[in-house]
Parts: C-alpha cells; structure tokens; sequence
C-alpha cells in the first residue's frame, strides 16, 4: 500500500506538459539553427583547404582527410596588422563606453530625480535623437572636425578621436534611456537619508546609485563595447591611414583583397567575431537582466 500510494503521488505532481509548449520548444530550437549554422559553416570553412570549399563545402574538415588547414589563418596574420588593428578596436570601445557611462548616468539621474524648466522637453529630444540614422549626420561631423583640426589630421591620436567622439553621441540616446528606466524604479528614501546624513550629490550617486544599478550599468556598457567595436560606417570615414585601421575595416581590406579566396575570408570573419562572441557567451545574463530589471521594479 505505501508503495502504491508513493507512486501516485510522484504521478499526480508531474506536470503536464501541453501541446503549445512542445511547438514553442520545436520553433525556437529550429530557429536556433538557423541562426547559430551560418557561424558553424564559417568556422569549418575556416580551417578548409581553399580548393575544397566550392566542391565541399558542408562536410567537416577533419585532418585525417587532407582537407584540414592552418594556411587560411596564417595568411591573415601575415598579410596585416591584425595584433595593431585589435589595439585600436579595443582602445576606441574602451574609451566610448567609458565616457557613455559616466554622461549618460549623470544625464539619466539629473532628468529622473531632479525638476528644471524644459525637462520634459529634453526627454523628448533624447528619444527623438534614437531615430535619426548615422549617415544622416555623418557629413555635417565630418566637416565639423575637420574645421577643428580632429579629422584628416593624418595624426595617429587625433583620427582616433575624431572616431570616439561620433561614436559617444551615438550610443547616449540608448544608454540615457535604459539608466533613466532603472533609475526611476529605485526608491528615493535611501536617497533623502544620505542627504540627511550630510552626503551631497555626488556622494549619493557614486555611493547609492551605481551598486543598486550595476545591472543596467552592464548592460550600457556591454551594448556600447559592442556597437562601437562594429561600427564600420563610421570608422571608414575618419580612420583612412594603414596604421589607424580597426578590426572591421581589417576584414573589409581582406575581403577586398582575397576576392574568390573564401577560405581566407571565412578566417578573417572568425578573427573578427570571437570577441563579440566572447562578451556576449559571458555577459548574455547582465544583458537580460539590465533591460528588464527597471521594467520588473516598475
């Protein structure tokens, strides 16, 4: 009998799975591979001898067959600066979402927890911002820095600047609005009892504020790494000299270049990828759970 009833017990709390989670799980894993397979085929071709990839281009290239090669990367690294170009693409992200970071959290704290004439004006004017594209602006900044003496300098640390400070205007928007959200869910009384403890509004915000939103802080961070690290457009005005290119522009050299060498331009995507792949295998939950966190508060 305790065997019987012990049974029945584990039967009725399994839970039954419906036919609508089943077909979600089907289409989303179908999707998955859709979208993971592209990269899958860019990395075996990657490592495939460059005369097998129009005939055979699906298998994979295992060593033991002839078709597996190092000549694809080793091509890469010996045609161009790619070590220098990484340097550049790694300098210029770090600065943006350095710079981003601190404006757009001091913007986003000042328009959520403080009143002045022309606030909500200014609201708008951030959200209207996000919806006016690069290349709508890029010729006015361009010829904007080049009155400055920042643009076609052919100086190696002013073409670097010329590129960050585009790219810092454009990632504002975005980050202003995802602190503001977060921002506006935190309660103000820790707030008024710093103040009250004699803190002032830098003491309050550096010491309250940024470890309560460190998720939405990661996430700016992490979006605005990421967008300027693949910003081509921009890059391919201002950085024109062999020893100011960053990684993306590398891979539109090489790919220019290689012409019907798809193996060398499959390895040439790959070096540019895995950094991007990299951050976003390791900081995909800080990702998710900086755009929700303000919306779950709120």
């Amino acid at each position: 009998m305790t065997e019987e009833r012990t049974t029945t017990l584990q039967l009725s709390g399994r839970k039954k799975i419906e036919f609508s989670t089943v077909l979600a799980y089907i289409v989303l894993t179908f999707w998955a591979l859709t979208t993971i397979y592209p990269f899958i085929w860019v990395i075996l071709n990657s490592f495939r001898q460059k005369g097998l990839i129009r005939s055979d281009s699906f298998s994979i290239p295992f060593p033991w067959m002839g078709a597996f090669t190092l000549e694809n990367y080793e091509t890469a690294f010996a045609r161009s600066r790619i070590f220098q170009a990484y340097g550049n693409s790694i300098l210029i992200s770090s600065i943006v979402t350095l710079v981003v970071m601190l404006i757009a959290g001091f913007a986003a704290y000042a328009l959520v927890r403080y009143h002045f004439p022309g606030r909500e004006a200014l609201r708008s004017l951030i959200i209207a911002s996000m919806m006016f594209p690069v290349f709508s602006t890029i010729i006015p900044v361009y010829r904007m820095e080049v009155q400055w003496g920042i643009a076609a300098s052919g100086k190696h640390h002013l073409s670097l600047l010329s590129t960050i400070l585009p790219q810092i205007a454009g990632n504002l928007s975005f980050a202003i609005v995802v602190l503001m959200g977060f921002i506006r869910s935190l309660p103000i009384d820790l707030e008024e009892s710093a103040f009250l403890d004699g803190c002032n509004v830098f003491q309050i915000y550096f010491k309250i504020i940024m470890p309560i939103a460190k998720p939405s802080f990661a996430t700016v961070a992490i979006f605005s790494f990421l967008w300027s690290y693949n910003d081509l457009f921009t890059q391919m005005f201002f950085l024109r000299r062999p020893g100011e290119k960053t990684i993306t522009l590398l891979l539109t050299e090489i790919s220019s270049q290689a012409g019907v060498n798809y193996g060398l331009m499959a390895a040439a995507v790959v070096i540019v990828v895995i950094p991007v792949l990299v951050v976003y295998i390791f900081l995909q939950k800080n990702i998710i759970k900086g755009l929700t966190a303000g919306a779950i508060k709120g």
